[in-house]
């Protein structure tokens, strides 16, 4: 199951961003009440901010965690990622989270596994985590009033697994996304276009920036990420003192996808997006393993790959 498909309803996202508030209040402390997913075991695979945050959530619902290395793994020694998730399936998971540079991977295990497998990143394809962080973020922001609201999504939308899957999410709330990027950089879509985000500052209530990824293109269209951050960075002088929220899902290329003294300005809700991650994803596996555990004898394990 993948928690944000094309196919997920939105009751499905609903249920998630309802059930947030209560992992927010509670990321200040170890989880210990009802509601926990102990013992689960959870196997984390993947780097970065993404994998600390898999790390925190287990954590913080009571899970023990394995981190595993993929690049050690047995995949590295010629086993197939299909014999992989096959041989982690035998070890009774409650849930597998898959985080991979393949498109389609997480979709195509499903007849693999016997538990629920969340997609946290597959590529260019997808990262339906991060969306529904982001939405929580916006829906946190204005009250719960979001709708009809325009968000700019700008940067390298194209090659963007991120802006994926929030142009899936963020209309099925009432979110009007404009898509702020030079040509090369835009993706086929039926939403409103500009090259700039001057065009449309006036008309927008959200901004989110997106990482330049110069290593996914075939082409080469800029000489450095310098050259392009002169027309699309986000600085004080195109948002002025409007009333704007500021996103980006991380990482920050500094002065290239915003400027230093913009994600200083309150406005700017990046570091509130990770957090917002951290109580998200507890909503998620609350919503897919806890169920389980309820009804049966928990598997003991959640696997992050």
């Amino acid at each position: 199951m993948d928690v944000l498909s094309s196919q997920a309803n939105l009751a499905g996202h609903r249920a998630v961003i309802e059930s947030v508030e209560e992992f927010g209040k509670a990321i200040p402390m170890m989880m210990t009440a009802a509601g926990t997913i102990t013992p689960a075991k959870v196997l984390i695979i993947g780097a970065g901010v993404a994998g600390l945050q898999a790390i925190a959530t287990a954590k913080r619902l009571g899970a023990k965690v394995v981190n595993l290395d993929v690049s050690t793994s047995s995949s590295s020694k010629g086993e197939t990622l299909i014999d992989t998730v096959a041989n982690l399936n035998a070890m009774k998971p409650d849930a597998i989270t898959i985080r991979h540079r393949d498109c389609g991977l997480p979709q195509s295990l499903i007849d693999y596994v016997d538990c629920p497998i969340i997609n946290a990143g597959d590529g260019m394809n997808a990262h339906p985590t991060q969306a529904l962080l982001d939405l929580f973020t916006i829906v946190k922001h204005f009250n719960g009033q979001q709708d009809g609201k325009k968000i700019a999504i700008t940067g390298d939308i194209k090659t963007s697994r991120v802006a994926s899957s929030n142009l899936q999410l963020l209309p099925r709330f009432g979110l009007i996304p404009i898509l702020v990027a030079p040509e090369h950089f835009m993706p086929k879509c039926s939403f409103k276009k500009v090259t700039f985000l001057k065009d449309v500052i006036d008309d927008i209530d959200i901004i989110m920036s997106l990482r330049t990824q110069l290593e996914r293109h075939t082409q080469t269209y800029y000489n450095s990420l310098e050259e392009f951050g002169k027309d699309y960075c986000i600085t004080s002088d195109i948002i002025g003192d409007r009333d704007l929220l500021i996103m980006h899902p991380g990482p920050v290329n500094r002065n290239i996808d915003i400027s230093d003294d913009v994600l200083l300005d309150k406005r700017s809700k990046v570091l509130e997006q990770v957090t917002n991650g951290v109580a998200v994803r507890m909503a998620i596996l609350k919503k897919l393993i806890l169920p389980l555990i309820i009804i049966q004898e928990p598997r003991g394990s959640i696997f992050l790959i």
